[in-house]
Parts: structure tokens; sequence; C-alpha cells
């Protein structure tokens, strides 16, 4: 297919990328853009490894052709970093607390998770394990088990309640 211009704001800034509209989000982010924060998995929006804030709302980045970002506000994990840095923090709490509390094994799922942590943790700042488990429930992980990165999130929770860091 013909590419055309897709503008967009990315992690805070207004992108001008030229893509095929049918290519993925992920494609765009990791290929056109550097953003390789975001891991393709399965490609298939079963694993949750790609998964970007858009408009607010958890996504599977490999799910989203390009074209439907057009005037869209989309977050990474990078994204993340930035909004940490700015408050003169080195990385986000959520990131943090997946360091202390070990939910961070390859680090190859990480990524996803801590975006839809932190998408679950926007909405509803003290939410219960069930609560996290079900915002999780997209994201696969082999390597921890989900115990410390429930834990993680819900130590996040905690420090977040203390801090205005979102």
């Amino acid at each position: 297919m013909k590419k055309q211009l897709i503008v967009f704001n990315i992690n805070g800034e207004k992108v001008e990328v030229f893509a095929d509209p049918a290519e993925s989000l992920l494609y765009v982010l990791r290929e056109r853009l550097g953003l390789t924060g975001t891991k393709e998995g399965c490609g298939q929006g079963e694993c949750g490894a790609c998964t970007v804030l858009m408009e607010g709302r958890a996504v599977n980045s490999c799910l989203v052709p390009a074209g439907k970002v057009e005037g869209k506000q989309v977050l990474t994990i990078e994204g993340l970093t930035l909004k940490a840095r700015e408050k003169g923090l080195a990385v986000h709490p959520l990131q943090e607390a997946f360091v202390e509390k070990g939910a961070v094994q390859c680090g190859f799922c990480t990524p996803g998770m801590v975006i839809s942590a932190y998408a679950l943790l926007k909405e509803n700042r003290q939410p219960s394990k069930d609560q996290v488990r079900t915002a999780i429930s997209g994201n696969l992980c082999r390597c921890t088990g989900y115990k410390q990165i429930e834990e993680a999130i819900l130590a996040a929770s905690k420090k977040l309640n203390n801090e205005l860091v979102l």
C-alpha cells in the first residue's frame, strides 16, 4: 500500500511519520521512530508485550493500524520514564517497584506490564489484588509468575498515593 503522512502525539511530542496506514503501530514505534521499549511478542494481541496507552487506554499496539493513530495521544514505556525525569526521578515509581519486588526477570514482558499497571493506577489509585489481576490479565509473563508483579503494582499504588507522580 502507499505510504501517507501520519501525525500524532507520542510521549508528549508531536511526530510526523510516513507509513503505510495498515502497518501496525508497533512497527511504526519500533522501526520508524526507534522506540524499542515496546516489544513484539506474538503479533496477534495475545501476549501484551506491545501494550501502550492510546488516548489513555491500554492497547495492544500490534493490533492498531498506524492510520488509526492520526491525531491521537500515545504513551510508551519511554514516555513513562520521561514523565518521571520531568519530576526529577530516574524512573517512574512503578518501574522502581517492579525492580524492588523482583518483578523483572528477562524483562521482555515488563514494558507492557508496566504500561497496563500505569493505566490501572491512573484510574484507580488503590486497586485491590483482584483489580490488579484483571488489569494485567492481557499480559503474559513466562519468567516470574505473577506474584511479584502484583506485589510491585500494589507497592507502587501505596507509594503513588503519597506522591502525585502519575
